[in-house]
């Protein structure tokens, strides 16, 4: 089936990623951290209270990383949008969307996907495959560092609206509020190059995503995202995404030299 065939490329992106950790010794990828709450054993917390800013808003910093998606009893890959959407939900695409995304499944069976190339995830795809991500929190910027490819993603928090004029962009444009505890970041200014998932759900410099991130304690986030691009979908849909802490580690160089023996993506 088409989707085994899928399964077989992610598996080699993921071993390439298990071989560049093991070589990665002589950097900080573990690191007894002091402001980690721990269990009388001296185990990383992960239940522990949610830590505060000098202000008294949730601090989401720390190395993320996806959990796994609800269980279903389908066989997912983990990487569509669909499995991050309640069972039975679909997405609903403008005819020529549909068909780009038909042939970027069945025919391509996702070759020539952006990051074949090194270049981003950008949203939501970023967040969807079991990589590590590092969020920095100050008062005017928030920070979002990516180990895989070495790209970040900025969120401006001090106050300003989004640009009137910008050049599009893999991340777009990005700015962030609170709402109660919850951080909600608006992004728009997209290019059309990028996929929203590995299985290449597309997308319009049209392209607008809301995302909600929200702390449940020291060790779990969740990102709800809702996509909003009436040039390729029919209506606004969302997911969510739940992320672990990795405590006790950093971020490893992550650089893709793979660039030269990539066709271009479509």
């Amino acid at each position: 089936m088409p989707g085994s065939k899928f399964e077989v490329r992610f598996l080699g992106c993921v071993v390439a990623c298990l071989i560049l950790v093991g070589s990665a010794s002589a950097q900080w990828i573990s690191i007894k951290l002091p402001r980690t709450p721990r269990t009388a054993d001296g185990k990383p917390n992960l239940k522990g209270p949610v830590p505060r800013t000098a202000d008294g808003k949730p601090d989401l910093s720390g190395i993320w990383k996806r959990a796994n998606p609800p269980k279903r009893d389908d066989d997912t890959d983990n990487f569509d949008l669909l499995d991050w959407m309640p069972a039975g939900a679909t997405i609903r695409m403008k005819p020529e969307a549909a068909e780009l995304y038909r042939h970027r499944r069945e025919v391509l069976l996702g070759a020539g996907r952006p990051s074949q190339q090194c270049l981003p995830h950008s949203i939501p795809d970023a967040m969807l495959p079991p990589v590590v991500f590092k969020i920095v929190q100050n008062p005017d910027l928030t920070l979002i560092l990516f180990e895989e490819f070495n790209h970040f993603r900025q969120i401006l928090t001090d106050g300003r609206p989004l640009p009137e004029t910008r050049q599009p962009a893999w991340f777009g444009y990005s700015i962030g509020r609170w709402e109660s505890d919850r951080f909600v970041v608006m992004t728009t200014g997209f290019n059309d190059r990028s996929w929203l998932d590995d299985t290449g759900h597309p997308h319009s410099e049209a392209l607008k995503t809301t995302e909600r991130f929200r702390r449940f304690d020291f060790g779990h986030l969740e990102m709800q995202v809702t996509i909003e691009d009436p040039q390729t979908y029919v209506e606004p849909f969302s997911l969510t995404i739940p992320f672990e802490l990795q405590p006790d580690s950093e971020l490893i160089e992550d650089i893709c030299e793979n660039n030269r023996d990539s066709t271009e993506a479509k």
